[in-house]
């Protein structure tokens, strides 16, 4: 069966929550709808066959309501965006777990991972754990649901797929292997209602004790290799470095670092 072969009808009947974030551009670092997040809310209105008028779909989101990015979600054709107010540096998972409780949510869709905070993609299964409900990881696309059980389609390496059947409820992350989502409108966007609701929950005292810093990507150590094939320069220029040693200088002063660098320089060769 192909994607837009889904049986709209019997999707209608379905309540589908898609949990959204803010995400952030890797490369410009500027605040944005998350990519993934966007993807399964595009998945989310095919199942619900709503055609743009999103009445069927809840998207939710748990932090600060007067995030402005959140307008973006609702740009791809919602009528309103579902706000847990909490506060920043709360845990999320409690109230969340609560909440798609109270909804009946017969699918829950997730991104893998966020693109800012803690982005380690533990939020769906914390969910999970919390709900006692299935989680099926990457889905590409939800082909059909009948009788209580979905067909979903697992995204795999080298863009192969996997058809898995799961009971409803479950919770699903969508890959980024899923249908790229609409554009957003801003008419829309903003016109959007935003559906506060205040809730509390505990403060997550590891979280605040973590210290934060720019991520730098580390450079390739260059390594001469004499290849004669074609593929042997293939390989030797696609693999993976290894670091033979090395040490961390953090609370050095200036001239023992400066020195140090200097040292590792003369032995690589790089200064004779």
């Amino acid at each position: 069966m192909q994607p837009n072969q889904f049986n709209v009808d019997a999707a209608n009947k379905l309540k589908i929550v898609s949990l959204v974030s803010v995400g952030k551009h890797p490369q410009s670092g500027r605040m944005r709808r998350a990519d993934q997040d966007s993807r399964a809310v595009e998945l989310g209105l095919k199942l619900t066959g709503d055609n743009h008028s999103g009445e069927s779909l809840v998207v939710l989101h748990a932090g600060d309501p007067g995030e402005p990015n959140l307008r973006s979600y609702a740009g791809m054709g919602l009528k309103s965006v579902r706000v847990l107010q909490l506060d920043p540096a709360a845990d999320a998972i409690l109230p969340l777990g609560q909440h798609l409780q109270q909804c009946g949510a017969d699918i829950v869709l997730t991104g893998v991972r966020a693109e800012s905070g803690e982005s380690s993609g533990m939020v769906p299964y914390q969910l999970a754990e919390k709900l006692g409900w299935p989680i099926v990881p990457r889905v590409a696309d939800i082909v059909s649901v009948k009788g209580g059980v979905a067909e979903v389609l697992q995204a795999l390496p080298r863009g192969q797929r996997r058809s898995v059947m799961v009971k409803l409820p479950f919770i699903a992350s969508v890959d980024s292997a899923a249908p790229e989502a609409r554009q957003s409108a801003f008419g829309p966007a903003s016109r959007a209602l935003m559906d506060i609701e205040v809730v509390s929950a505990s403060v997550d005292d590891v979280r605040q004790a973590w210290e934060e810093a720019a991520a730098r990507k580390r450079p390739k150590r260059l390594k001469v290799v004499k290849a004669k094939t074609a593929a042997e320069r293939f390989k030797a220029a696609t693999a993976k470095s290894q670091g033979d040693g090395g040490k961390v200088m953090k609370n050095e002063s200036a001239a023992e670092q400066a020195q140090a660098i200097f040292d590792l320089l003369k032995e690589e060769g790089v200064l004779r």
